[in-house]
C-alpha cells in the first residue's frame, strides 16, 4: 500500500498553481462522445480518476491523444458496443463513479448504453435515481441486471420534455443536459445544478452547436439539434484544491500565494475560511494567505456558535467541509460542522481526536470542533485515507503536527490531486511517497 511519510511543524512559503478541475474534466470528457469530430480539452488534471476515464473511452473506441501535459484530444468516430459488455469494461467502469456520465451522451448519439454500477468514494448512499428518472423522462428505457449489477439503457428516439429534478445533482444534471442536446424538441430542466462546472459544460456544448439558455441558473432550456461539431475547451482551476491550499496555509501558519484561481467562480469558499478567522487577500486573479499565528472563529450576531454547513451551489461545496473542520481545530473558538448532503464523511475525525483535536462527533452529519488556538498542537500519528477529501484533510493535519506522521491508502488522494507531494515539496514541506 502506497503511503506518505510526513514530518510536520514546518512553515511553508511560496506560490502554488491549482490543477484543472476534476469534476469539470469528468463531465467534459464524457461530452466528447456527443460528436465524431475532434474535441481538444486543455488544463486537464492528470489524476487517476481522470486518466482512468480517458482510458475507458479509449477502450470503447474513442481515439485519444495526449498532446502535451494537461492537454488531450478526443475523436469519438464510433463506439465498440461489444466491449461495453465485456468483463474488462465492467471491472474498469465499476471502479469509477464518473463513468455514469457516459450514459447521456451514448443515449443521445447512439440510442443505447450499458453501464455497470459505478464506484467511487465510500461516503454514504449516492443514488443514481436523478440520472435515471431524467433520462426516462426523455424516453429512455432502463433494465437492471441484478446478477451483474449492470444497467442496459435503450433510447432510440429521445424527445424533449419538462423535467423537474428531485435533487440538484451535478452529475445527474450533466447527464440529462448531454442527452437533451440531441433529443427532438425542447427540454426544460428545473432544479438543475448550477455549479460553475455545469456552466462550463453548457458553454462547451453551445460552442459545439447546442442550443441552451438559462446557463448559470437552475432553469435550463435546451432545444435539440441534429448534431454537434468539435471544439477546444479549457477547464477551470479546481476550487476544491484552492480551498485545500487555503486550509494548508492556515494550519501551518504559512504565507502562500495561490495563482490563477478564477475568483469569480469560487462562490462562498473564501468567506467560509474568513468566518474561521483566516485572512485572505486578493491580487488580480491570485489569492494570498498571509502567515497567521492565531485566527479566531466568528460567531453569530446574537453570540451563538457558528455553524458551517454544505448546500447545493451557490451554497458551500460539501467537498471542503473536511478541510474546514481540520482548520477549525487550531482556531480560537468553536464551530459546528454540519455535513448535510452525505453521511459518513465525518467519520475520519477519530484520527484527528487521536492527534489531540477536541471534536465531538454528534452524529454522522454533525461535529462540534473546540478550537485549541495552537496552545496544544496536533500530535503526529499513523492513519489511513478513507476518501479523497478526508485524505487531504488528514494530510494538512499531518503537515501542521510536530513529528513524523504516516498516511496509508494515498491512492485515494491521487484520485483528486495531481503530483501533490512534489508541489508541496516546492513550498518547503517534508513529504515522502513510499511504496
Amino acid at each position: 500500500m502506497t503511503s506518505y511519510e510526513i514530518t510536520g511543524g514546518r512553515k511553508l512559503h511560496g506560490e502554488i498553481t491549482p490543477q484543472g478541475a476534476k469534476n469539470e474534466a469528468l463531465e467534459i470528457i464524457c461530452a466528447t462522445l456527443l460528436t465524431k469530430e475532434k474535441v481538444t480539452v486543455e488544463n486537464v488534471p492528470e489524476i487517476s480518476d481522470v486518466i482512468n476515464l480517458i482510458g475507458l473511452l479509449k477502450d470503447i473506441g474513442v481515439k485519444t491523444e495526449h498532446i502535451k501535459k494537461n492537454v488531450y484530444s478526443f475523436e469519438a468516430v464510433s463506439v465498440n458496443f461489444d466491449y461495453l459488455k465485456s468483463a474488462a469494461f465492467r471491472e474498469k467502469s465499476a471502479k469509477l463513479r464518473g463513468s455514469v456520465m457516459i450514459l447521456g451522451p451514448l443515449l443521445a448519439r447512439f440510442g443505447y448504453a450499458y453501464l455497470p454500477k459505478p464506484g467511487g468514494d465510500k461516503i454514504g448512499r449516492r443514488h443514481l435515481d436523478t440520472h435515471f428518472m431524467g433520462l426516462k423522462k426523455l424516453g429512455a428505457e432502463f433494465n437492471f441486471d441484478s446478477t451483474e449489477s449492470s444497467y442496459t439503457v435503450n433510447g432510440k428516439n429521445l424527445k424533449g420534455t419538462y423535467i423537474l429534478l428531485e435533487e440538484a445533482s451535478v452529475t445527474g444534471t450533466a447527464n440529462v443536459v448531454m442527452a437533451a442536446v440531441l433529443a427532438k424538441g425542447e427540454t426544460t430542466v428545473f432544479n438543475a445544478a448550477c455549479e460553475p462546472y455545469i456552466c462550463q459544460l453548457c458553454k462547451m456544448l453551445v460552442s459545439m452547436g447546442a442550443d441552451i439558455s438559462g446557463i448559470g441558473s437552475n432553469l435550463l432550456k435546451i432545444k435539440g439539434v441534429d448534431g454537434l461539431k468539435g471544439c477546444t475547451h479549457r477547464c477551470l482551476p479546481d476550487m476544491i484544491e484552492i480551498g485545500s491550499f487555503i486550509g494548508l496555509a492556515a494550519m501551518t501558519g504559512s504565507e502562500i500565494r495561490i495563482k490563477n484561481v478564477s475568483r469569480e467562480n469560487l462562490g462562498l469558499i473564501p468567506n467560509a475560511f474568513r468566518k474561521l478567522g483566516i485572512v485572505i487577500n486578493e491580487e488580480n486573479d491570485d489569492i494570498i494567505v498571509p502567515a497567521q499565528e492565531h485566527y479566531e472563529i466568528s460567531s453569530y450576531i446574537d453570540g451563538s456558535i457558528l455553524t458551517v454547513a454544505d448546500a447545493p451551489w451557490p451554497g458551500l461545496t460539501p467537498d471542503l467541509l473536511s478541510v474546514l473542520l481540520v482548520v477549525a481545530t487550531q482556531a480560537k473558538g468553536s464551530v459546528l460542522i454540519h455535513q448535510k448532503m452525505f453521511e459518513s464523511r465525518l467519520f475520519f475525525v477519530d484520527k484527528l481526536i487521536d492527534m489531540g483535536a477536541q471534536i465531538i462527533l454528534c452524529d454522522p452529519h454533525r461535529a462540534t470542533v473546540i478550537g485549541l488556538d495552537r496552545k496544544f498542537p496536533l500530535k503526529a500519528t499513523t492513519m489511513t485515507s478513507p476518501d479523497i477529501r478526508a485524505g487531504v484533510a488528514l494530510l494538512i493535519a499531518a503537515l501542521s503536527a510536530e513529528g513524523k506522521s504516516v498516511i496509508y491508502n494515498i491512492e485515494q488522494i491521487d484520485r483528486g490531486y495531481e503530483d501533490l507531494e512534489n508541489r508541496l515539496l516546492r513550498l518547503g514541506a517534508s513529504i515522502i511517497r513510499k511504496g
